[in-house]
């Protein structure tokens, strides 16, 4: 497998230019969006939570990685737009364990490394359906999962999360109709991803702040 392997993965790229996906690409400014309201909140509520401020920054990573894998679309830029998202999925659910619902370190730590194993197997079943997208079902559910635990601890920041987990689905489901749309819509949808993923990010770092501001 060679690193500078060309991907054509997405409805919009026709061809190995740069530009080949410029609403994929452009769009990218929305977690660039994202991490600078983040980044706001945080300077104003919790300046000393560095949890906060590393998740932040990995936002920013994403959009970062996100554009260079839907300009340049080879395995390396691919790598610099998942393992960003990874990073964030992870260590979100960590900090979300134990500061929502208050589990011990070894019980959160033990859940995260559990649902990092399990996780490409929920992909493997249910990518025959929903291709690619199934890598990130086991990451809605987790929303769902920790919102309704979260839910016995503080009612209106769990009803947030579980919004939240709402306008995951759509976008999720935006993601997954880039190809089947592909002939009627030559744009694609993946662009809608981007902007409501970013507004999902944001979302969840907004929880975490707030709760940490108390």
């Amino acid at each position: 497998m060679d690193l500078t392997d060309q991907l054509n993965n997405y409805c919009e790229r026709v061809g190995p230019e740069f530009w080949s996906e410029p609403v994929n690409a452009i769009t990218n400014a929305a977690f660039v969006v994202a991490a600078l309201a983040a980044y706001l909140l945080w300077r104003r509520k919790t300046p000393d939570d560095w949890v906060a401020l590393f998740l932040i920054c990995v936002v920013l990573a994403t959009g970062i990685g996100s554009f260079l894998f839907h300009t340049f679309a080879t395995r390396w830029a691919l790598l610099a737009d998942v393992i960003p998202i990874v990073v964030f999925i992870h260590g979100f659910l960590l900090f979300a364990l134990r500061r929502f619902l208050n589990l011990h370190w070894v019980i959160s730590v033990s859940i995260v490394i559990g649902f990092f194993v399990l996780s490409p197997m929920v992909g493997e079943v249910w990518a025959p359906l929903i291709g690619s997208s199934a890598g990130y079902l086991p990451a809605l559910l987790a929303i769902f999962v920790v919102g309704g635990f979260f839910y016995q601890h503080d009612k209106a920041l769990a009803k947030q999360v579980l919004l939240i987990g709402i306008l995951f689905t759509v976008s999720l489901t935006f993601r997954t109709l880039d190809g089947p749309v592909c002939s009627q819509l030559a744009l694609g949808t993946h662009f809608l991803w981007h902007i409501l993923n970013a507004a999902v990010l944001f979302g969840l770092l907004r929880v975490l702040i707030l709760h940490r501001a108390g």
